[in-house]
């Protein structure tokens, strides 16, 4: 039989993929009155694992983990191959490796070429959303960063996430009037609020990076003093409440899709 001279053709090049281990508990915010943190073992390692382009990568990568946990504590696992990454990679991942992450044990952050996935555990609803969207504004618009973390040890927050359970308090496009959507979440809120007590909640209005930060930052203020002036109204106490405004400042999702600027316009309640 008479061999083939056809080519076979070659499988296209593997993406960039960098794995953190964040199972080796990492160490946890200052304990405070205000912010419960997850206690953990300082003396476990953190393993960096995947396959990068080149050994620059590989050593800004470690570099910046040995920065922020210690050299001894770093396991090296990554390997150098001829792979695919996005423009300025190195860049972002390095920027993501960010002191929140110090805020995350029990879990793995994972950036696949422009896909990034965070998971494992944190104090707080708080701590979740911070750590989240350190890692949105370091990607950028062309990073897809899904949040599989877990908050707990604050009993008064968790009853707080439960009640308003990742639902988007409403308003009418571009103002600060509630829809009748938005004061159906809020009824169920002060109820919640009620529970907490005498402990001292802030309001925190967010929204997507659509027009100028100037005024986002001014509409998400505006917006938190409409909740807080709901609540007070159907019998919050108003010592209890104080609001804040980020705008565009802390996305929780990519604001290049209706989605994502959906879920970034919310409001979020922080227990103090």
């Amino acid at each position: 039989m008479q061999a083939s001279n056809r080519s076979i053709p070659s499988l296209p090049p593997l993406a960039a993929l960098l794995a953190l281990s964040l199972s080796a508990a990492l160490v946890a915010a200052p304990a405070s009155a205000q912010v419960a943190t997850v206690s953990v073992d300082a003396t476990k390692p953190v393993i960096a694992a995947g396959t990068v382009p080149d050994e620059a990568t590989k050593a800004a990568v470690l570099g910046r983990l040995r920065e922020l946990y210690g050299a001894q504590r770093v396991v090296d696992r990554i390997e150098v191959d001829a792979v695919i990454a996005p423009p300025n990679w190195r860049e972002r991942v390095v920027a993501m490796l960010g002191p929140d992450l110090q805020q995350v044990s029990g879990g793995e952050l994972k950036i696949d070429g422009n896909s990034v996935r965070i998971s494992g555990q944190v104090g707080n609803e708080a701590e979740r959303q911070q750590v989240t969207s350190a890692l949105a504004t370091a990607a950028g618009p062309s990073y897809l960063v899904k949040n599989a973390l877990r908050g707990g040890g604050n009993a008064k927050q968790d009853l707080l996430d439960q009640a308003l359970a990742d639902r988007i308090i409403e308003f009418q496009s571009g103002s600060a009037t509630l829809t009748p959507t938005g004061t159906a979440i809020l009824d169920e809120m002060v109820v919640a609020l009620q529970q907490v007590g005498d402990q001292q909640v802030q309001v925190i209005g967010h929204t997507d990076d659509v027009g100028r930060r100037e005024a986002n930052v001014a509409l998400s203020l505006q917006r938190a003093i409409a909740v807080k002036a709901y609540l007070e109204g159907h019998g919050v106490a108003a010592d209890n409440l104080s609001v804040q405004g980020f705008g565009p400042d802390r996305p929780i999702a990519d604001n290049t899709t209706d989605a994502g600027r959906a879920r970034n316009r919310r409001i979020e309640f922080r227990v103090l």
